[in-house]
């Protein structure tokens, strides 16, 4: 058995990779040196992420800690003193299985809940099963996926999708203080033959946060045009929010990507992502458009207005900062910083 754990690292890591099989059929999305030091969740090598050739039916097996992180913040890390917010991506592909040994190194209850997985009562990580960890408790969760079952005319879905993990424990039966804390993470199952991306960013829509940060301290994405860039969007908190990436467009769809050209997904640059919801699409990194600091951010008004707005820049394709862009940079950091408008 593998443990193909997934942690963001800092830099540039470029990667074009696929899967064996399908992926050489599929159409491009619908959008097509080193980083600096304000780059943010890039892909580690491929060696630290999944097995292109695994064998299925693989068990990955992590050790997740929950620490807290000082200023009412606690985060989920693979390693002890690596917690983040987000926490570590983890993926699979269908059929596959993940065993996670939670360490709950808080002085609070905690847990890990799933969306889009199979698990037992004991595994659904909330306290109405008896399923969390106690202040410095040790417990394990297993969470199955499943692929398309055919039913003659018709089919039943696998598991494969953009999903998340969150808590559902701290503060209440719900986890609603957990959440707030920043305990929660993206969770990807593949098919066989979906694309790898260069680059992987999370963006959590938290309340009036993003990855439980304000403007203009949101996270800068970093990428070099033409990578192949795959971003998995979380909404949690009590509010109605959408997500726009300027300049970039994907297919309404499962991955983000056209499977033909008679493909009717509709094409969108804007998507509702509010409490629950989770999905997840890849870009080519200023494909048509070109390199620049291009914003992110809640397209509901009063949202943006009040910090939920980032940037994803687009650097040449050498690593180099692209005429204008740092300009860019230092408005977005006056203006949303509460600067003149």
């Amino acid at each position: 058995m593998t443990d193909t754990a997934h942690r963001p690292a800092e830099g540039g890591f470029s990667r074009r990779a696929m899967l064996t099989g399908a992926a050489a059929a599929l159409f491009v999305p619908a959008t097509t040196a080193a980083l600096g030091p304000s780059a943010v969740a890039a892909v580690p090598p491929s060696s630290a992420r999944l097995a292109a050739n695994g064998p299925p039916g693989t068990v990955h097996r992590k050790t997740m800690y929950v620490e807290d992180l000082g200023g009412g913040q606690v985060g989920y890390g693979l390693e002890p003193g690596k917690a983040t917010i987000p926490g570590p991506v983890l993926e699979m592909y269908e059929g596959d299985t993940m065993e996670i040994t939670l360490v709950n190194t808080t002085d609070r209850d905690v847990s890990i809940h799933p969306h889009g997985v199979l698990y037992e009562t004991t595994s659904d990580g909330s306290p109405m099963n008896n399923s969390y960890n106690r202040p410095g408790e040790t417990r394990t969760y297993v969470w199955r996926t499943t692929g398309e079952k055919s039913l003659g005319r018709f089919s039943r879905p696998g598991t494969a999708g953009y999903w998340h993990y969150h808590d559902h424990a701290m503060g209440t039966p719900h986890g609603t203080g957990g959440l707030q804390a920043g305990l929660y993470g993206g969770l990807v199952v593949r098919r066989r033959g979906d694309i790898l991306p260069d680059r992987q960013f999370t963006v959590v829509f938290n309340g009036m946060l993003i990855n439980n940060k304000t403007a203009p301290n949101t996270p800068m994405f970093e990428a070099n045009h033409g990578e192949t860039v795959e971003f998995i969007c979380i909404g949690h908190g009590d509010m109605f929010h959408t997500f726009h990436l300027h300049a970039h467009r994907w297919a309404n769809n499962r991955t983000g990507y056209l499977e033909g050209p008679r493909d009717p997904s509709q094409i969108i640059d804007n998507k509702d992502l509010n409490p629950g919801e989770s999905f997840g699409f890849q870009v080519i990194a200023g494909e048509d458009v070109g390199p620049g600091a291009w914003m992110y951010h809640c397209h509901v008004q009063f949202h943006s207005d009040g910090g939920m707005a980032g940037i994803f820049l687009v650097r040449n394709a050498d690593g180099s900062m692209p005429a204008g862009a740092q300009e860019s940079i230092d408005w977005f950091h006056h203006h949303e910083g509460g600067g003149h408008r």
